[in-house]
């Protein structure tokens, strides 16, 4: 049926674009981090929070790619205020240089779009001896938002303004491993899967933003977080899944012009959750096509997220 895939209850449907879902929307006055801002969907979210009038601060593993970017968006967007700095989520020592940087600079923050991920790859490591994609994809992203989330709090207080927290999940949530997070295998490489790996990467960012929900909700923090699926892309993301090249990778390219977003309407959910009106006081919820979605059971279940938590707070210790 994707055919004939019409707009949901938002008005929005998988062929709208960042810019259409966040047409007339005024974001002066706020401030945003986008990780992983440099190329795909990130990078077109950075523009389109730019043009829309907030401050941007991409995250960025590749200085150098961060800054044509920078300057690009500057080109095009004689308004825009958008700065890179450098991010390296497999690390969680830049992580912490990352934060310690922006905190100290006295900047607000408004929005934290937790978005740069890395897609099926080969066995490996982090920089902390992690499995990489759990590392990457989760554990940097939890880091990061753990060590924001006091200049959030402050900064929703101050401008009375909601706070927003969204994460660039998957629906290959749906395919992780059968327990969904490997807590005591996580560095198994005998029964790896870099399917399942990812899978059950994408389901910790949604398991995050659940847990992250009820605790901020306990606070009575005015913050709101989200997770979603932003469509199939045609990115850099699939260089991993087909080595070597081989046909399908040939037919998945031919395929993907009607098959797949453009990388326009890849970055739509992320930018709905973080601007539009509709979605304000929404919190734990997953997203695709710009409205609401189901995940699965694991999912939902708030056990699961609660040790996923616990999990996560230990290693980042």
């Amino acid at each position: 049926m994707w055919l004939f895939r019409k707009p949901g209850p938002s008005g929005f449907s998988h062929y709208s674009t960042a810019e259409q879902v966040t047409d007339g929307i005024d974001a002066s006055g706020l401030t945003a981090i986008v990780t992983g801002g440099s190329s795909g969907i990130g990078r077109e979210t950075a523009r389109v929070l730019a043009l829309r009038g907030a401050h941007v601060v991409m995250g960025v593993r590749n200085m150098t790619a961060g800054k044509q970017v920078q300057e690009a968006i500057m080109n095009e967007i004689a308004t825009a205020k958008i700065d890179a700095m450098e991010l390296d989520l497999n690390s969680m020592a830049s992580v912490r240089k990352f934060a310690s940087d922006f905190n100290s600079s006295g900047q607000s923050l408004n929005l934290l779009i937790n978005n740069a991920g890395i897609m099926m790859t080969p066995f490996m490591l982090s920089k902390d001896n992690i499995e990489l994609q759990f590392a990457t994809n989760h554990l940097g992203h939890f880091l990061l938002t753990v060590l924001l989330l006091d200049n959030m709090k402050k900064t929703a207080r101050k401008s009375k303004k909601e706070g927003r927290i969204v994460n660039v999940s998957s629906e290959a949530h749906r395919f992780t491993y059968p327990e969904g997070i490997r807590f005591d295998k996580m560095n198994d490489e005998k029964h790896y899967s870099k399917y399942q790996a990812y899978g059950q990467s994408k389901l910790a960012n949604i398991l995050h933003a659940n847990e992250l929900t009820r605790r901020l909700k306990e606070e009575g923090a005015e913050i709101t977080a989200n997770s979603l699926h932003p469509g199939v892309i045609s990115t850099n993301l699939f260089r991993h899944i087909f080595t070597p090249p081989s046909f399908a990778e040939g037919f998945v390219s031919k395929l993907s012009s009607c098959l797949m977003k453009n990388v326009e309407q890849g970055a739509a959910t992320t930018c709905y959750l973080a601007l539009h009106p509709a979605v304000k006081g929404v919190s734990g919820k997953y997203f695709l096509d710009s409205n609401l979605a189901e995940t699965t059971e694991q999912g939902k279940d708030m056990d699961l997220a609660k040790r996923l938590w616990d999990f996560s707070i230990n290693l980042i210790k």
